[in-house]
């Protein structure tokens, strides 16, 4: 029914047109007193073969409709499907189309280009910078001084924040490197925790693991990642308490803390990009990258992250590893 309204529509100053000529033949014919049988003979005789040039217009117009409602999926692939026009002005419509979609291709392909050389100088820029952190972490074991575990401290950051550099190039390309096995889940964990301990020594926050020796369909350097960022956060606003990692049902990971939680109004908004709530407004630094990058990187491997907490009593952070269920 839409379609034939748009058709009719599109006819509708034909069948204006048309019935003004009906109106016009009926006075000519009354005007010479012809019989009206053939006045009614004449209206009915031009109403059926107008009624079958109509279905027949018809049947083209629905199967255009058609074919350009299937090219619109495609039409960031290609347009060669678009058909040969009927008059010149859906020529025009075509070769505005064509020019259009050449415009858009280059453009693309000239954005590509420069996503590909900031990539390759950015990659350039973190495999330079780890030299110089690997000098100062040497010169520091030589000379343990007060203001030695500081500095492990701040370097640990400054490593944090290459790594989250590389990670927010990689996740916004359409090519990945994404390595989907199965993986022992509590080896990843306990490699996350294993280059976190010194922040935990440092806060005096211990780490209890749960139950996780199961085998997840994940990548693991990526998933590795995303804990990572958890952690970061666990640590950064837990003062006193625990950081517990757990398992439910055997494909969801848990990951709890004891601090400072998070305002109800900031929970739906936490993984948006450039977002930090009332707690990144407290603590300056906060860039609110890295639950985005998590989030991101977690929707690309089919898992599912949700946070529950409550202000002053925690923060409960689940990956759910269970990609059939999505």
């Amino acid at each position: 029914m839409r379609l034939l309204m748009a058709y009719l529509k599109s006819i509708r100053k034909f069948l204006f047109m048309l019935f003004i000529c009906i109106l016009i033949f009926a006075a000519v014919f009354s005007l010479y007193d012809l019989p009206v049988e053939a006045v009614v003979y004449g209206a009915l005789l031009s109403f059926v073969i107008m009624l079958i040039c109509g279905i027949s217009d018809y049947i083209k117009f629905i199967k255009k409709h058609k074919n350009l409602s299937e090219l619109e999926a495609d039409i960031a692939i290609s347009i060669e499907r678009l058909g040969t026009a009927k008059n010149q002005i859906e020529q025009d419509y075509i070769d505005l189309i064509k020019a259009l979609f050449k415009d858009k291709q280059e453009y693309i392909a000239k954005s590509d280009r420069k996503r590909s050389d900031m990539l390759d100088y950015y990659t350039l820029w973190v495999h330079q910078i780890k030299t110089p952190i690997a000098a100062m972490r040497l010169i520091l074991q030589n000379n343990e001084t007060e203001e030695y575990h500081e500095l492990q401290a701040q370097l640990f950051k400054i490593e944090q924040y290459v790594e989250m550099v590389m990670a927010y190039l990689r996740v916004g390309s359409d090519s990945t490197d994404f390595l989907l096995k199965e993986y022992e889940l509590e080896d990843m964990v306990k490699q996350t925790v294993r280059k976190y301990a010194p922040m935990f020594i440092r806060k005096k926050i211990s780490v209890k693991l749960g139950q996780l020796k199961y085998k997840v369909l994940t990548d693991e350097k990526w998933l590795c990642f995303a804990i990572e960022q958890i952690l970061s956060n666990a640590i950064k606003y837990t003062n006193k308490g625990y950081i517990l990692i757990d398992t439910e049902n055997e494909t969801t990971l848990v990951i709890s803390d004891t601090g400072i939680g998070i305002s109800p109004e900031d929970l739906p908004r936490i993984c948006e990009k450039g977002f930090t709530g009332y707690n990144g407004r407290t603590d300056k630094r906060a860039s609110g990258i890295g639950l985005y990058l998590t989030k991101q990187i977690l929707t690309k491997l089919g898992h599912r992250i949700s946070f529950e907490s409550q202000i002053g009593k925690g923060t409960k952070v689940r990956i759910d590893m269970d990609s059939s269920k999505y």
